[in-house]
């Protein structure tokens, strides 16, 4: 779940830029879209809305799992049986998202989708899944096992029952790639805010920055922290909502796809990156690397911060982090 509240102030500055802020909310992949555009006249601003919804829309049918038409879906098909000649943005995506599986040692992985659903988080738990059928679950996931031929733009799961999806990181790259389409038509501000995560570039009607509200995870109703965010993404993960305890110990609907046992210790996660696809994927494998080494991977990447809030409502923030007390 993302908790991101976003502050944004509404209205015109009269004769010197003529200029408002425009904002639609609708459902897009399964999820809310507020979509955020700076823009002369209420026509020109929906004409560019329009363009980015036509943009995720496209985006979901590429790689869309529970579309039976797509690509994504052909792939996971045929696992175990063939390889799938995809689109070359397909390919790209699956690609970077096995470096990041790399990079974070598969606390992130886009096979996840075939872990099986053993864990859950709506009250019916009464008991932990035994060690047996926990490993069990996760013995098909593995990017290891996706296998990527460049040439021929191929994609192959060796184990039949493989899957893949892209409920980690579709939400961030559908809202980088209409962030992309806007800036190229001219559109000098926005935002693209996926269900909390969010992409932003330019600056509000007035001059000033766009400013983010981090959900205080002791308390949604409450807001610890008032950040300012330029052309940049950043993505909240939260397991204040869903989660079971056994034997005094938290488990968050966040599951590690190595071991099949949920994320402990970890609470809250906000990552600010320059593209909203990385921020979402990091923010999900924080919370299943734990602090210690994931705010270490943080700090060894470029442009990348983070705030991360344990189960005691400590905060620990990576070097470059200032944040302003709301």
């Amino acid at each position: 779940m993302k908790n991101i509240v976003l502050i944004l102030t509404l209205f015109s500055v009269g004769l010197l830029s003529a200029q408002e802020s425009y904002k639609r909310t609708l459902k897009l992949m399964g999820s809310r879209f507020d979509i955020t555009v700076v823009a002369k006249n209420p026509v020109e601003a929906n004409e560019y809305i329009d363009l980015a919804v036509n943009e995720i829309t496209r985006i979901e049918k590429l790689i869309s799992s529970w579309d039976s038409n797509s690509q994504t879906s052909e792939i996971n098909k045929n696992a175990g049986l063939k390889p799938i000649k995809v689109d070359v943005e397909l390919f790209d995506l699956i690609q970077r998202s096995i470096g990041i599986s790399k990079l974070t040692d598969g606390a992130f992985d886009i096979s996840y989708a075939s872990m099986d659903k053993i864990w859950k988080f709506d009250g019916s738990m009464k008991e932990m899944p035994s060690a047996d059928s926990i490993k069990a679950s996760v013995e098909k996931v593995g990017f290891q096992n996706i296998m990527l031929d460049k040439e021929n733009n191929t994609v192959f799961l060796k184990l039949k029952g493989m899957k893949i999806g892209f409920g980690a990181i579709g939400k961030g790259y559908a809202a980088d790639k209409a962030k992309d389409l806007l800036i190229s038509k001219g559109v000098v501000s926005g935002i693209i805010n996926a269900s909390g995560d969010m992409n932003t570039w330019g600056k509000q009607p007035d001059g000033s920055e766009w400013k983010v509200a981090i959900t205080n995870p002791m308390d949604k109703n409450k807001v610890f922290a008032l950040l300012p965010i330029s052309n940049g993404a950043v993505v909240t993960s939260g397991n204040y909502e869903k989660y079971v305890t056994f034997n005094n110990i938290r488990y968050t609907h966040i599951i590690d796809p190595r071991s099949g046992y949920p994320a402990t210790g970890i609470i809250s996660v906000t990552v600010f990156a320059p593209k909203a696809e990385l921020a979402d994927a990091l923010a999900t494998s924080v919370f299943v690397m734990g602090k210690e080494v994931g705010l270490n991977r943080i700090e060894q990447l470029p442009k990348v911060e983070c705030i991360i809030i344990d189960d005691k409502g400590n905060i620990i923030t990576s070097k470059n982090i200032e944040i302003e007390k709301s």
